[in-house]
């Protein structure tokens, strides 16, 4: 399998490996590496003012045939739709998905920077690793904890 880039910064993340796009943990009602293509599209978007499938393969440091599967599933399962330009934008649906999973990431990566106080590039490799395989009831008390402390 191939090395994933970090999503945010585009950097290596050696501990992420591209899996299968259905044989992961059902998260958000979509697997993680769906969670993954959202998310790069995502930051894309905010990034760039735009998303399309070469830029997603480049960002996550996967084949383009990889992208175009999981493209594939991602508009059948009306995450996104994909313009004739190949210009790929969010519905509703999507859009909603992609907030709450890139919202997690971004609290995850604050969290361990917080308690930890490892720099912010080796906070976020780590909540890369853990945003797709914590509980929910977890996270809601690292969310609790964080705002009681004034952390967040």
């Amino acid at each position: 399998m191939r090395q994933r880039a970090c999503r945010r910064h585009g950097e290596r993340c050696a501990a992420r490996r591209l899996v299968p796009f259905a044989a992961i943990r059902y998260i958000f009602g979509v697997y993680e590496s769906g969670e993954n293509y959202l998310e790069a599209i995502l930051i894309l978007q905010e990034r760039n003012g735009s998303a399309r499938s070469a830029d997603v393969a480049r960002k996550l440091d996967v084949s383009r045939p990889s992208v175009s599967r999981a493209m594939s599933i991602l508009k059948q399962e009306g995450y996104i739709d994909i313009a004739e330009s190949g210009a790929i934008s969010f519905t509703p649906k999507g859009t909603e998905t992609a907030g709450k999973i890139y919202n997690r990431h971004r609290q995850l990566t604050d969290f361990i920077a917080a308690i930890t106080g490892v720099p912010l590039e080796q906070a976020e490799e780590n909540a890369c690793r853990i945003e797709h395989v914590i509980d929910e009831d977890v996270f809601a008390g690292i969310l609790r904890y964080m705002a009681d402390s004034g952390r967040r």
